[in-house]
């Protein structure tokens, strides 16, 4: 009698010995999730490739008009009379035009992104990379020749997102896509909503979609990342987005990136 009592015992101590493995397996899923969404596996380049990491708040993208190669910045992101400095206290660059549109209701600020460039030094120009984006742990994206920014018209609901502001790896889902227009605010004629968490210092930060260049990380909406379409902000300021490695330029006598 005293063994077939202890056979519930047994098999009670089985099922809880098993919630108690299982239980462990799903905290080490999401500790190596997590993990893998903050500690890179890639190497950092000399001069670094700056497109996705942090500059002011998190850059964005290379870009160029003629000969000047900038790097994308967010609009709201930045101090005119403070250039940004790498670790050493060098001077990264110096700011240039900040995406604007016309017409415009009067009293009112209308740009097609959240963008304002950042005209880069001799120094800090990373040949051989220009059309990377480093996104940290996860890893470098490649804008390959032909590419296109995509606008409003290329994001679509149920898309996938990537970006790394702040150097934190996170990929969503295009949510909501729309005009955005607050009275006390910036009109932008498209921004699109991600189930992405968002929080300070993701403004800027570039954003794929389904591997493409897409856009610049704008807003917040109740803790989730919006952004900017990248094709209407260039289009404001005349740019051309890198998809080569030199980004169509002759690279100077004196670099020695590979």
């Amino acid at each position: 009698m005293a063994t077939i009592a202890a056979r519930p015992r047994i098999r009670l101590r089985r099922v809880v010995f098993l919630a108690v493995v299982v239980g462990l397996l799903a905290e080490l899923v999401i500790i190596a999730n997590t993990a893998r969404g903050l500690i890179r596996t890639t190497p950092v380049y000399d001069p670094p490739v700056l497109a996705g990491q942090i500059v002011m708040c998190t850059g964005g993208f290379y870009a160029r008009r003629g000969d000047t190669l900038v790097l994308t910045i967010s609009d709201h992101c930045y101090v005119r009379a403070n250039p940004p400095r790498d670790a050493a206290g060098h001077i990264i660059g110096t700011w240039g035009a900040d995406a604007r549109r016309t017409p415009c209701p009067v009293g009112r600020t209308c740009a097609g992104a959240d963008i304002v460039e950042l005209v880069l030094t001799p120094d800090h120009i990373p040949w051989g990379h220009l059309n990377l984006v480093d996104l940290g742990p996860g890893g470098y994206r490649t804008i390959g020749p032909g590419s296109r920014p995509l606008s409003c018209a290329d994001l679509h609901e149920g898309s996938s997102a990537e970006t790394d502001g702040r150097t934190i790896y996170r990929t969503g889902k295009i949510v909501a896509v729309g005009p955005y227009d607050f009275a006390t605010d910036t009109i932008f004629p498209c921004m699109a909503i991600t189930d992405m968490d968002a929080a300070v210092g993701d403004s800027g930060a570039a954003v794929l979609v389904d591997g493409q260049a897409a856009g610049i990380v704008a807003r917040e909406f109740g803790g989730k990342l919006g952004f900017t379409p990248l094709a209407e902000g260039l289009l404001d300021l005349g740019l051309s987005l890198c998809t080569e490695p030199d980004c169509g330029l002759a690279r100077p006598l004196a670099s020695s990136a590979p």
